[in-house]
């Protein structure tokens, strides 16, 4: 494998884009992970490149373009792609041809189809290619996978799942752009996470309906969606992501023959990561307060006392990168293929053809 260094040295990884998913999420989770050393970061912006300094000292390097980045392949062992979503597809390509095993962040592309094409160019060059589905190691999932092993709701019936925020003003970016090619909007962003967790709890979809709007004045992508999945085991999904909540729901609702489970709020990780806090840097990581816990029970809403709390389980996203260090070194598994990335790829264009033709779609 091209870059590839001795048992001992950890491997060096070029970081693709320093923006909000390559500075807050990627770079600090990949600096504070055995084995992995953050060598290069790509980006054209003077002000990131400074913050990047700033936060990792003047060992790092630079690069202005992902072309300057792969002219030193040799130099590298991993690319991680945090860049706008348009261009995951042709810097994943370009990165997995010059021999180096890589990490896109969701969503990995715009379309299914094209997951697969890189699936399997990676499964042709023997290289691992991996998806930051950073989701599956939130804390209230963890937390609900655990309640599942333990079978403690019985057979589970509905899923409901919630990103929802309250932001009635248009922040700008490409992420709200209505082109196309762009690839943004709510539904590949904040629902490429619903969707992965539904099907990793619940196998694959038989069925998708969804209803997408574009609500607020000046918006050109969506930015209040509805995903109801039925999966093929007759479980249902029911997915919320928007922008446009005035009043938030629960995080999670989850419904049993047994018991239910009802969480509010988010896994903290984010916040910690944006506030500056580190892995490692000797703070309690992951771990939420009891008055955030959820409460498992049957017959009364949780929040008139029904049922009892539920301790979180601590978030663990540094568990990812972990992983992918093993995969990379010792030929561990994959914590979330490109392969998976394309299940959940043909939910989302499903979902997206059903809000724009009032159709149920089957897969």
């Amino acid at each position: 494998m091209t870059g590839m260094t001795g048992t001992g040295t950890p491997l060096r990884v070029g970081l693709v884009g320093y923006g909000l998913a390559g500075s807050v999420f990627h770079a600090p989770l990949i600096a504070t992970t055995e084995g992995l050393a953050l060598d290069t970061v790509v980006t054209s912006n003077p002000e990131r490149e400074a913050q990047a300094r700033a936060e990792f000292g003047d060992g790092i390097r630079f690069a202005a373009t992902p072309d300057d980045l792969l002219d030193r392949a040799d130099e590298l062992d991993l690319i991680v792609i945090a860049s706008p979503n348009k261009t995951h597809v042709p810097i994943a390509t370009a990165a997995l041809k010059a021999g180096l095993p890589v990490v896109v962040d969701k969503p990995i592309a715009g379309t299914a189809a094209e997951a697969r094409e890189l699936a399997a160019l990676a499964d042709e060059r023997g290289l691992l290619l991996s998806v930051f589905q950073n989701r599956r190691w939130d804390n209230d999932f963890l937390t609900l996978r655990k309640l599942f092993a333990d079978g403690e709701l019985g057979d589970i019936q509905r899923f409901e799942s919630r990103f929802e925020r309250w932001r009635p003003q248009l922040k700008g970016g490409w992420r709200e752009s209505g082109d196309p090619a762009e690839i943004g909007g709510l539904l590949y962003d904040l629902g490429s996470h619903l969707v992965d967790q539904a099907l990793v709890l619940f196998g694959p979809a038989a069925s998708v309906y969804a209803e997408s709007d574009v609500r607020r004045p000046g918006a050109l992508a969506d930015d209040d969606t509805f995903i109801a999945i039925t999966h093929e085991n007759g479980v249902r999904s029911h997915l919320y992501v928007s922008a446009t909540t005035a009043q938030l729901g629960p995080r999670f609702r989850v419904l049993g023959s047994q018991a239910g489970y009802v969480k509010y709020g988010l896994d903290p990780q984010e916040a910690d990561l944006r506030d500056g806090k580190r892995p490692g840097d000797g703070s309690v990581w992951g771990v939420e307060p009891e008055a955030l816990w959820g409460r498992v029970g049957s017959g009364e809403s949780p929040q008139t006392g029904g049922g009892r709390p539920e301790p979180t389980v601590a978030g663990a996203y540094p568990a990812y990168y972990a992983a992918v260090a093993a995969a990379i070194r010792d030929g561990g598994p994959n914590p979330v293929s490109a392969h998976e990335a394309a299940a959940a790829l043909d939910v989302l264009e499903a979902a997206r053809r059903s809000a724009r033709d009032a159709v149920v779609v089957s897969l």
